[in-house]
């Protein structure tokens, strides 16, 4: 069966979630809802996929869509999510405010059921594919420590979060481990045309993203500089140490080097995929059967894995 998709905004996300899409056998991408004034252009981004400014004329032109993949930013998804959910339309998200998680998913899950339909939240690498590998790290030794050190790299929550800022023309948040699960932030800053750094730099530093660690912000002066800082390269390190009912000294190891926003939005579309065969609700990554990320055959998928 094909599952038709629709993608919600054509920023670093959007872009990598068509080209998951359109690599994906299981996939239709029937369009991008973006806003009215950017209608028509970045035909290369899109890969052809035809664009439309709300999901009532994608719908009148392709049909309705089993699932939306919401790739704008982090603030708007609570309101972007209950509005297709509303509509009966399946969603996922990549949602990275840690804190705020809980929260959103009573109140999607209340949506959701409201209108026979689904979601996943919070779908991105983290937190997503790592909180399911924390999780697995409690189940192999449920007594011990787990840390999580992400970096060095470009954050793209961070750096959406700064751009936010009042005065900001453009930012890039770059995460530095500095062990035991904590990090600082480096952040650079191209201000707009008369706005104030200092001022910038006060409203950053307490901004819910940034205020809970060390923070370092430096000016830039052009765009050209501010393009030498943003490589999309991000990583992470988590480690556990623990212990297996008597047993201890388990020591639990997970690494990667990563893309960004490339393997965010592999993950994406794997959620895309898993909530088109689950239930009504509002559902995380550590909900999610693991075989339900995968296109094909769910016998052959244990023949070949298990």
């Amino acid at each position: 069966m094909t599952i038709k998709a629709a993608v919600h905004g054509l920023g670093n996300i959007g872009r990598h979630v068509i080209d998951c899409l359109t690599c994906a056998p299981d996939f239709e991408c029937l369009g991008v809802i973006r806003r009215e004034s950017s209608l028509g252009t970045q035909m290369l981004e899109r890969r052809g996929i035809p664009d439309f400014a709300s999901i009532d004329k994608l719908i009148a032109e392709k049909g309705k869509p089993d699932v939306v993949v919401l790739c704008g930013p982090s603030r708007s998804v609570p309101e972007d999510a209950r509005f297709y959910l509303s509509k009966g339309i399946r969603t996922v998200d990549s949602f990275d405010v840690h804190s705020e998680i809980p929260e959103l998913v009573k109140m999607l899950d209340d949506v959701a059921k409201q209108h026979n339909s689904g979601c996943i939240t919070a779908a991105g690498w983290d937190p997503g594919t790592d909180s399911v590998m924390r999780t697995l790290f409690e189940a192999m030794a449920p007594v011990g420590t787990t840390f999580t050190n992400f970096g060095r790299g470009r954050s793209m929550g961070h750096s959406v979060a700064a751009r936010a800022i009042p005065g900001v023309a453009d930012a890039t948040s770059i995460t530095i481990p500095i062990g035991g699960g904590r990090h600082s932030r480096l952040v650079y800053i191209l201000p707009a045309s008369g706005a104030s750094f200092e001022k910038i730099k006060k409203d950053l530093a307490a901004d819910p993203y940034f205020s809970h660690d060390p923070l370092e912000v430096r000016e830039v002066k052009t765009p050209e500089e501010m393009a030498a800082v943003a490589d999309n390269s991000h990583g992470v390190l988590m480690e556990r140490i623990g212990a297996s009912g008597r047993t201890s000294n388990q020591h639990l190891v997970f690494d990667m080097k990563i893309d960004n926003p490339a393997l965010t939005s592999q993950v994406l579309v794997s959620c895309a995929r898993a909530i088109t065969r689950m239930g009504n609700g509002c559902f995380t990554l550590i909900d999610v059967p693991p075989v339900m990320l995968l296109p094909g055959d769910r016998m052959q998928h244990i023949a070949r894995l298990v």
